[in-house]
């Protein structure tokens, strides 16, 4: 592993924790500790995906990439760290034989990887989106396969399918799950070196039923539905489930991590198909049901296992215990707070101005954020700081008695902002379930 790569990867990893609150890794066993392999992804976040994989993933990864990004500064220059190799799309680069070339050269060069023993990915869909299904997938990942198979007859690579998880896709300080799934093992007929001379019909015919396979397997990685509503009632259904378990068993139910929750959807969503096709109008009803359950939840801002509690509203201690967390969250926290506010308020908002301008779409918001955060919230603190050890020059000019420490000033208004800012976070979090509890 060059000094490059684990330098980019370093950068990455930092960026990564500091934009997502907690971020789970499952299914790493699935993963060769030797030979070469392939890891196919689905695409739903933009930027945020590969850095995902390669902040995570236990082998060196090398990528396949837009071309285009490598324009990009920073950008750039992480994904010539990282050993990224440029994939030209039709819309960005014409039609012509010259695109297929270069294309052609860059699986190369990933399949070459292969042989050699390290891991490349591709996000089988081509480009990212926003839809809650798998887009169709094209054939690269398959041809590629292919050809690590033709470079090194003596050993296939393996195929690591991978699911990306988001609480919240675009939300800074929200959670994440990357799951590595079992190597795909394809059928006997597909599990073949490539001979020399054979056909470009036959190579075509096997890379699209080998697509159809990695299809599987994906769709099964990230459980895809038909519209955002039903995966939003799946969802609700999950819950649903959840507190009543946790009622039976007389249990608080606290938060799921992000495993619990993908399980409980991929096993609702399983349920749901099956019961689907064997009774499809009792399936519809209780869709119906759920979608007047969902509604009358969100109008009240409940969760369902708060339906179980014991509603003792008449109890002083709980008006008293309400009115105690209102007085610290909203009255002696916010002055702690000033500082880390005052500096880092108007940066969120710019960025969150900057996301919404420079996003094509949703799923671009977390990738403008990270990249544009990664910037100016240190130049911001840096800045704070500059003009704290600036301000010290000068009151000591007016006020002698003033200690002669601007690069202590400077270097504590720089921490002040950074601990006030990774506070504030916090803080609001507090301030939004304190809300929440007072309309409970």
């Amino acid at each position: 592993m060059s000094a490059s790569y684990q330098t980019a990867v370093s950068l990455v990893r930092l960026l990564v924790r500091a934009f997502f609150r907690r971020v789970e890794v499952s299914g790493l066993e699935n993963v060769p500790e030797t030979g070469g392999g392939l890891i196919v992804a689905s695409h739903p976040n933009g930027l945020i995906d590969p850095g995902l994989i390669l902040a995570h993933s236990p082998r060196s990864v090398a990528f396949g990439a837009r071309h285009g990004l490598f324009r990009v500064p920073l950008l750039g220059w992480l994904m010539r760290g990282v050993g990224a190799v440029p994939i030209y799309r039709a819309v960005d680069a014409g039609t012509g034989g010259d695109r297929r070339a270069r294309n052609e050269q860059s699986l190369g060069a990933l399949a070459g990887a292969i042989a050699a023993g390290r891991f490349a990915a591709l996000f089988p869909e081509g480009v990212s989106h926003d839809a809650p299904r798998m887009l169709e997938l094209k054939t690269g990942a398959a041809r590629l396969y292919y050809q690590a198979r033709a470079l090194d007859p003596a050993r296939a690579p393996a195929i690591i399918p991978v699911g990306l998880h988001y609480d919240d896709k675009r939300a800074f300080r929200s959670y994440a799950l990357v799951e590595f799934h079992p190597a795909i093992e394809p059928p006997p007929e597909l599990d073949v070196v490539p001979r020399e001379g054979e056909s470009p019909e036959l190579a075509r015919e096997r890379a699209a039923r080998l697509t159809d396979q990695i299809e599987a397997h994906l769709s099964a990685a990230v459980h895809p539905t038909e519209s955002w509503e039903l995966h939003h009632l799946m969802h609700r259904a999950r819950k649903l489930v959840r507190a009543e378990r946790a009622r039976r068993a007389e249990a608080a139910p606290g938060r799921p991590d992000m495993q619990e929750r993908v399980l409980g959807f991929g096993r609702i969503w399983a349920g749901y198909n099956q019961r689907l096709t064997s009774h499809p109008d009792d399936v519809e009803r209780v869709r119906t049901r759920l979608a007047r359950y969902d509604e009358t939840l969100r109008a009240l801002a409940l969760e369902d296992h708060e339906l179980d509690l014991d509603p003792r509203l008449a109890s002083p201690w709980l008006g008293f215990l309400l009115f105690l967390q209102l007085a610290t969250v909203y009255l002696v926290l916010p002055p702690i707070l000033v500082v880390g506010s005052v500096v880092n308020v108007p940066v969120a908002v710019l960025l969150i101005a900057i996301s919404k301008l420079a996003s094509r779409a949703y799923k671009d918001e977390a990738t403008v954020k990270l990249l544009a955060g990664a910037v100016l919230f240190p130049a911001t603190w840096i800045g704070a700081g500059v003009l704290a050890a600036r301000g010290n020059v000068w009151l000591r000019a007016a006020l002698p008695g003033v200690p002669d420490v601007p690069v202590l000033a400077g270097v504590v208004m720089g921490l002040l902002c950074l601990i006030g800012g990774a506070a504030g976070l916090r803080y609001l979090r507090v301030a939004r379930e304190t809300a929440r509890a007072v309309r409970v």
